[in-house]
């Protein structure tokens, strides 16, 4: 209990401490109580995202296939919406996004190759997919679906989003296999745990959570541009560090809960480097800082105990 409140104390001092250091730097310009609720509601994207990717990391496995996931999802529901309404646009998108990740996990269990590598390879096919789909044009979801990505609506779906998640990490068997899986596979195994159809289960989960993801996006942005290139990468990025923070907290704090306030803890930097007038170039340079300390901090914290990346 001392060490959880410790760990809780330490997540909550360092959001503290972002939002005083840009607040003293720009005291006119940063940290409204408005401009906080539109980064609150910001970061909410990647920490669902974050989420569903935890149930992959947590067993060292990754997915960089996230970004295109989203912008594929996204693209199908917005052309679903035109015709069944916000039937189509729901389910359309989480059901990509679902289909997306039983791929991913069907595929990396069938070749027996890295998950970084399988996913980066389904990553440009997927951006393909996308692509072609929307014929090399952007699509925009109509005004009146545009609801569910602001508030309260926003914040409705977030919130069952984290609650489905917390509850599969802590009260079911997929929790606490996939967490077995990620502290020791061989032992897990010998235990009879099936531990390919666990990490099936968590690319589907990943995929899953990524589909709400999807759903926010083009409900907040209302518009969706394939991308080709592997330019999707990008959209990963924020998504990992958010789940990283919670990896590094969650011997003692609910991964969710670090999730949530390590992603606002990074919106707040990104919009305080902007309000500074800095080079926008610094941001991933500052964050990038940022998760290498935290990793470091992990590997010092869990020495003798690292997760190999499969």
């Amino acid at each position: 209990m001392k060490n959880k409140v410790k760990s809780l104390v330490l997540l909550l001092g360092l959001l503290v401490a972002t939002y005083l250091v840009f607040f003293i730097l720009q005291p006119t310009r940063f940290g409204s109580a408005e401009s906080l609720f539109i980064l609150l509601q910001q970061c909410l994207l990647p920490s669902i995202a974050a989420c569903g990717f935890y149930f992959v990391l947590t067993m060292g496995l990754f997915d960089f296939s996230i970004g295109a996931n989203i912008i594929l999802s996204a693209l199908v529901a917005c052309m679903l919406s035109v015709q069944f309404g916000f039937v189509g646009l729901v389910i359309g998108a989480i059901l990509v996004g679902t289909l997306v990740g039983v791929a991913n996990g069907f595929l990396y269990l069938k070749f027996k190759i890295p998950s970084i590598i399988a996913t980066v390879g389904l990553m440009i096919i997927y951006e393909c997919v996308a692509s072609y789909l929307a014929g090399g044009n952007s699509y925009v979801l109509a005004e009146e679906y545009r609801i569910l990505g602001q508030a309260p609506w926003n914040i409705i779906i977030a919130v069952i989003a984290f609650a489905i998640a917390m509850f599969i990490i802590k009260f079911t068997r997929t929790g606490i296999y996939i967490k077995a899986i990620g502290k020791n596979e061989p032992m897990a195994q010998n235990m009879g745990v099936n531990v390919s159809k666990y990490k099936v289960i968590g690319f589907i989960l990943c995929g899953f959570f990524t589909g709400i993801t999807a759903l926010l996006t083009i409900c907040y942005s209302s518009t969706v541009i394939p991308v080709q290139g592997m330019s999707s990468m990008s959209r990963n990025f924020t998504p990992i560090m958010g789940c990283f923070i919670g990896l590094a907290f969650k011997k003692y704090v609910n991964p969710v809960i670090s999730i949530i306030i390590g992603e606002f803890i990074i919106a707040m930097i990104i919009s305080g480097i902007m309000t500074n007038g800095l080079d926008s170039t610094l941001q991933n340079t500052i964050i990038g800082v940022i998760l290498l300390v935290i990793v470091a901090a992990m590997g010092l914290k869990n020495k003798g105990k690292a997760e190999v990346v499969k």
